[in-house]
């Protein structure tokens, strides 16, 4: 597509009225209209309004090759694929994850990367897609406040997309929430499963942050009311049926796969599943429009295929294999992004959600920025405009063990420096020296303000991984090791801890899993993502510390054992000014305040 930069911004559009798709489909000449996009450093809601979209029909067809009649559509710009109706090639596209390092609140970027080098692959003439999570309510009214990507890199609608979208989160909740009605209805009408009510695992969920749910007691009020016992509620993107929905392969592996949730003990000790309690059935019907992957696009009109939102510090942090491979089936290159920094969502992506897929990235992209690597090297927030090259060094051990840590698995990362204006060209030239010292090519995007124009330079640098050799990609464990050691090894490959430690609710866990013969399913380990180790506040590159594991959950249907370690919560609270506090409708009942 000829590109031009607007007359009055530095947003990238196409020339004069209509540009050229390139696209192995179908070369056409489509008309789009792009009005004067406000000026850098707008808030996102406004550059996302300037931008009209394309009707979705158009995009499926013109972008992947989809007919009409595939589409579930959700009024004029959002979709679900009907996979059923849709014919995918038998040869696969290129997969590139995208991964950062160690967040901070200066912020990397990752998601605005993805989308940004979408936009600029399409731009040098490469059929390209996006595949990210869904956002979750919860960070949307509490920190994050939106979660659709930034500045002149976003996918749209962007308010649809953060608030509710196309209902696969509420099917999720409903589902979750089936099962654990069941469960209580189970007991109240006699007990045939001879369920012990100390003992059941199964909770609530909703998508907020709600700390004051996460210890409650349900069945008060007397007999007619339930068995009383403790309980509580987790975030939605924690629940097992989100990370099941993530990895399932169709509707008949998820059908199964909700039917092996292990909901508690019986009397006896022994597991009990969904499938006893005869709840899967009715879970399935709640989830079968939800495990369609959304479609919806870019700013520049470019493929996005959303799909599922398990948390990556709870959960393993990668949207559907069905979207992933589909996208995989219908673009030549698919960009994903696996969640927060590189120690939690790239490994998990890789030890997990490749593991049981089968697909494997092609190239690696790491973002980082100025910014997040001053306070990696103890710059105070406050601080992080005035030029300091000493404290990007200091910062960079955070980079430097995160590009290490992706070569253990047989991948070195393009490097994408997420340029803020406030950057200065020494403290650039300071991070492009230690990338360039491990072997990992870098290159700087301006993609927040120039759209796909601005990462131009990864996009190249991508084009030439995907060129070369294909990667050897290596898991970190065998699967047949004992998950004392699986942990172990990710603690001290990647963390760079001495070792772990289990308490004694964790210990009896591991035994009884082992016992029960699931000892041979990967790992998920929870832990704060804001440190290499489980105290957040050890920036740079700690070593020699010790993981606490605390308590470890058995997700026999998702298929995967979750590590919780130090003060890791499934239910998140608010912070103290949330960001719903500032969100509301105008009195042209337009949302403003969603950033």
């Amino acid at each position: 597509m000829s590109l031009v930069r607007c007359s009055h911004s530095r947003a990238t559009v196409p020339a004069s009225a209509a540009g050229m798709v390139n696209n192995k489909h179908n070369a056409v000449l489509v008309e789009t209209t792009m009005t004067t996009l406000p000026p850098p450093g707008s808030p996102d809601i406004d550059i996302a309004r300037a931008v009209k979209p394309w009707p979705i029909f158009e995009v499926a067809q013109r972008k992947l090759g989809i007919a009409q009649h595939a589409l579930i559509p959700y009024g004029h710009y959002k979709a679900k694929l009907d996979l059923a109706q849709i014919e995918t090639k038998t040869k696969l596209g290129k997969l590139v994850l995208v991964t950062a390092i160690t967040p901070t609140p200066a912020g990397e970027g990752k998601t605005t990367t993805s989308i940004g080098l979408t936009d600029a692959l399409n731009a040098i003439g490469i059929n390209a897609s996006v595949c990210l999570r869904e956002p979750s309510l919860g960070p949307c009214f509490g920190v994050k406040g939106g979660a659709a990507g930034g500045g002149r890199a976003q996918a749209i609608p962007m308010e649809d997309l953060n608030l509710h979208f196309n209902g696969d989160f509420h099917a999720i909740t409903s589902a979750h929430n089936l099962l654990a009605a069941l469960i209580d209805n189970h007991i109240h009408w006699g007990n045939e499963l001879n369920l012990d009510p100390r003992r059941i695992t199964w909770r609530r969920v909703m998508d907020m942050n709600d700390r004051a749910l996460r210890n409650t007691l349900v069945g008060l009020g007397g007999p007619a009311h339930g068995q009383p016992r403790e309980s509580g509620f987790d975030i939605t993107v924690a629940s097992e049926i989100m990370a099941i929905l993530c990895l399932a392969e169709d509707r008949k592996d998820l059908q199964k796969r909700l039917g092996n949730i292990i909901i508690g003990r019986n009397r006896d000790n022994q597991p009990v599943t969904a499938r006893e309690l005869g709840a899967e059935g009715a879970m399935t019907v709640l989830l079968k429009e939800a495990i369609q992957p959304n479609l919806i696009q870019t700013l520049e009109h470019n493929p996005a295929l959303i799909h599922g939102g398990p948390f990556a510090n709870i959960a393993h942090g990668c949207n559907s294999v069905m979207a992933t491979r589909t996208a995989m089936a219908l673009s030549d290159v698919v960009v994903t992004e696996a969640g927060f920094g590189a120690d939690l969502g790239a490994e998990k992506f890789i030890d997990i959600k490749c593991r049981m897929s089968g697909l494997m990235p092609d190239a690696v992209v790491l973002v980082c920025t100025v910014r997040a690597l001053k306070m990696q090297g103890g710059v105070p927030k406050a601080d992080l405009d005035a030029i300091n090259v000493e404290a990007v060094i200091e910062g960079s051990s955070n980079l430097s063990r995160h590009i290490k840590n992706l070569q253990q698995f047989g991948l070195t990362p393009l490097v994408a420096i997420n340029r803020f204006p406030t950057d200065d060209d020494k403290e650039l030239a300071a991070i492009k020296e230690v990338c360039l010292s491990l072997g990992a090519p870098v290159e700087e995007a301006q993609h927040w303000a120039e759209g796909g124009l601005g990462a131009k330079a990864v996009a190249e640098g991508v084009k030439a991984m995907l060129d070369g050799e294909k990667p050897d990609v290596k898991f970190l464990y065998d699967n047949a090791l004992p998950i004392d050691d699986k942990i172990r090894t990710v603690a001290t490959k990647l963390y760079g801890a001495s070792d772990v430690q289990f308490n004694i609710a964790a210990q009896k866990q591991l035994d009884e899993i082992q016992a029960l013969g699931f000892g041979d399913l990967p790992i998920c380990i929870a832990k704060t993502p804001y440190s290499f180790s489980a105290d957040p506040t050890l920036l740079g590159a700690p070593s020699d510390h010790v993981l606490p594991v605390r308590e470890l959950r058995l997700m026999a249907g998702a298929g995967f054992v979750v590590a919780i370690c130090g003060d890791v919560m499934t239910m998140p609270g608010l912070p103290r000014k949330p960001a719903a506090l500032s969100i509301s409708l105008d009195d042209n009942g337009e949302i403003v305040g969603l950033f």
